[in-house]
């Protein structure tokens, strides 16, 4: 019930400081756009990243083809928006407008994020049977295949793009989407079924001697990341232009980078590694001829000095919270 409560006060202050930075509560005041814009595709890419987590760094496993599940979050959560958004809205006409477009993004979320999950489902459950490379190129496979299907289907736009998917998302949105995300598999990872996922990432023929389903959790793993993933498509196509163009092999790179420079295995190094690298590229803008080269050498440069990324392994904790931990009695040997 205190979870509940908490979770409760912590949205209501997302919306209200979304409204506070969008000059909804002081007249007059706002923050800049461009800012926004920032802060809220870095929050995407930080449900993107701690979810590629739970696969790769947690469970030892490597896909690249998170953006394929990130496509079909995008295009499932625009097309019921598109299509059934006014039959949503009448069933919940007693509700004020900000209150129904809330319910159909909801709603809409919810669908995308479970068709995702059935996605990872279908594809973890033959090819995660694979280890290394071979799982690596099935994955990179899976991504290519829905990018192009998508592609050919005129009922989502195809090549022209989804055009006229309102804009819903906002900061609240996001940051609550990724205070979620890491929500759940934080208290994924600290229960048995997280020191089944490190079991296998340590060694898997060692956990299946132990009696460990290594075949099972590794889908599980799957179908949460995937899951996340189609949240995170979700709301960024209720954000910005919807295109298959977003979704290409060089996105799922982008995103295995964040993991890689935070550090495989860190929740809290995901969310640094995806702020870095999505604030960095807007930072280099003073060189626009220059930025991509500068933007390669320096992660390059970081990759050599660090090559378990950021934090490696390690999480990063409030100091208070540390005292507290630090404090608790122990038992005696």
């Amino acid at each position: 019930m205190k979870g509940f409560v908490l979770a409760i006060v912590f949205v209501a202050v997302l919306f209200l400081g979304n409204a506070f930075l969008t000059g909804g509560l002081v007249p007059g005041f706002s923050v800049s756009p461009y800012f926004l814009q920032v802060v809220s595709l870095a929050g995407i890419n930080i449900i993107l990243a701690v979810s590629l987590n739970l696969i790769n760094g947690f469970t030892g496993q490597f896909s690249i083809g998170h953006a394929g599940f990130m496509a079909i979050g995008a295009y499932v959560s625009a097309y019921v928006t598109a299509a059934f958004g006014d039959r949503i809205r009448g069933a919940v006409g007693m509700l004020p407008p900000a209150f129904q477009n809330s319910v159909l993004l909801l709603i809409a979320l919810g669908i995308a994020a479970a068709c995702a999950a059935v996605a990872g489902f279908l594809v973890g459950v033959p090819s995660l049977r694979l280890r290394g490379d071979y799982l690596a190129i099935v994955t990179l496979g899976f991504g290519e295949i829905i990018r192009v299907f998508i592609l050919n289907i005129d009922a989502v736009g195809g090549a022209r793009g989804f055009a006229g998917v309102p804009t819903r998302t906002n900061l609240a949105w996001v940051l609550g989407g990724a205070w979620l995300t890491f929500a759940v598999i934080r208290n994924l990872m600290k229960s048995y079924h997280g020191r089944a996922l490190l079991a296998i990432r340590e060694d898997e023929i060692a956990a299946e001697a132990l009696g460990v389903p290594t075949t099972r959790y590794k889908v599980t793993a799957f179908v949460i990341g995937a899951f996340f993933a189609g949240v995170a498509g979700a709301l960024f196509s209720h954000y910005t232009y919807l295109h298959t163009n977003s979704f290409t092999f060089m996105k799922s790179i982008e995103v295995v980078i964040m993991v890689v420079l935070g550090g495989m295995g860190s929740l809290t190094g995901s969310i640094l590694g995806a702020t870095l690298l999505t604030a960095l590229p807007e930072l280099l803008r003073f060189a626009s001829s220059e930025r991509l080269i500068i933007y390669s050498l320096l992660l390059i440069a970081l990759m050599i000095a660090r090559p378990q990324g950021i934090l490696g392994q390690r999480e990063l904790t409030l100091p208070f919270r540390r005292r507290r931990s630090e404090s608790r009695p122990t038992l005696a040997a």
